[in-house]
Formats: C-alpha cells, structure tokens, sequence
C-alpha cells in the first residue's frame, strides 16, 4: 500500500485521544453519583464529552434541572481529579509519543485542538514532556463556539496555514468527529468511552483501535 502523503497536517483532540482524561473524568463524577444519589451519571457526563465548560454545564442543567447544584459539584470534581492527576500523573494513551515522533520525522505540521480551557491544556503537555512537539494549541476559550461546531479546527488549520482538507484530525468523541467533518478536515477517530456508532462510520474517514494504527495507516500500512 503506497504512503499517505496527500496531508500537511495533523490536529489533536487532548482528552480521550492524548490522555486518558475522560476515564478519568468519567471516575471522578462516579464517586460523586454516589455520594450524592445522582441518577444516570455515566450517561449524563458522556453527553458533555468533547465540550467546553460552559456547555457542559448547560447540558447537566438541561438533564437535572435548573436547581442542580452542578457548580458545587463540578468544583468538587475537579478538585479530586487534580489532586489524583496533576503534575504528570495523568496517563498519556498508548502510542502518543510514537506518533508524535513520526509526524515530526515526516515534516508534517502539529496543533491541538482541544475543547478544554488553555491552562490546563497547557499544563498537561507540559508536565507530560510533549508540549514542543506541537506547532500551535488552540483551547475551547480561544472560539466562539465549541464543537461540534468546527470553529476550533478550522482555526487551528488557519494556525498552521494549511487548508483543512489537508489536514487530519484525530479524534475520539462524536462531537469531535461532527466537528472536524464539519470543517472539511480528514477525521480519524480513535474511539475511548464510545464507540463508533452508524453516524461516526460515515463522517469519519477511517475508525482505527489505537494511535499505533494511526502511524500504520499514515504510512499505508493500514486500513483505507
């Protein structure tokens, strides 16, 4: 099978495809189902994977009404996650530097597009040893709409000054996958706590298990 090489760049969600965050996430509101008797959690926090904070809170409102305590309860999750995660604890999904390292090699051009605010992302590459490979970070702070609107990609495309057609994104969340199909990227989704439905089969230019499939197909190797 012959080298993709009809691309310039790659563009990075974070959480669920980076870092092993939204498990990570998904344990922490866990334990506060529990303490508090909230129902349905696990459905409910899947819902708000790949937005921002702000969207967040309105999709846990619009679930649980308008007199959840979601500020007093989100604020208590984080504070547990950093108290696990914080200063390099955070687990980095198999593959990442691998990766990283290849599209390096390769020449192509790197960004992150990630719905999470700039601190943090910030942060979590910085503490994880691979902020520099990355030519520029786009946060969920930095547009005006999050996905699955494509705001993020498109300004992360524009970023590294490459068309979006041009440019993969590698994603694990529906949101994220609408998003970059949205913008007319080539998206290759890495599925994490969901699995790729009907839809993501569609929009996504090929589903792979890992980023180690990522680097095969890259260098087609892999499935087309």
């Amino acid at each position: 099978m012959e080298k993709k090489t009809g691309y310039d760049a790659v563009v990075f969600d974070m959480d669920g495809v980076i870092f092993d965050s939204e498990r990570a996430v998904m344990q922490c509101w866990k334990e506060l189902a529990d303490k508090y008797q909230i129902p349905d959690i696990e459905k409910a926090v899947l819902s708000c994977t790949g937005t921002t904070m702000k969207r967040t809170r309105e999709i846990m409102l619009e679930i649980y009404g308008e007199d959840f305590p979601y500020d007093i309860y989100a604020k208590e999750s984080s504070a547990i996650y950093h108290s696990r995660y914080d200063g390099g604890r955070l687990p980095m999904k198999p593959g990442v530097v691998e990766l990283l390292t290849f599209l390096k090699e390769d020449g192509k051009k790197i960004a992150l597009a990630s719905s999470t605010r700039r601190q943090t992302v910030t942060n979590q590459l910085k503490d994880a040893g691979i902020l520099d490979f990355f030519d520029n970070v786009i946060c969920g702070d930095m547009v005006e709409h999050s996905k699955p609107a494509p705001d993020i990609f498109l300004k992360a495309c524009a970023e590294l000054g490459v068309a979006p057609e041009r440019a993969y994104a590698i994603e694990d969340s529906y949101n994220g996958i609408r998003a970059a199909h949205a913008g007319h990227l080539l998206p290759i989704m890495v599925p994490d706590l969901l699995p790729a439905n009907e839809e993501m089969q569609e929009k996504a230019e090929v589903v792979l298990p890992d980023l180690f499939e990522v680097i095969a197909y890259l260098k087609g190797e892999g499935a087309c």
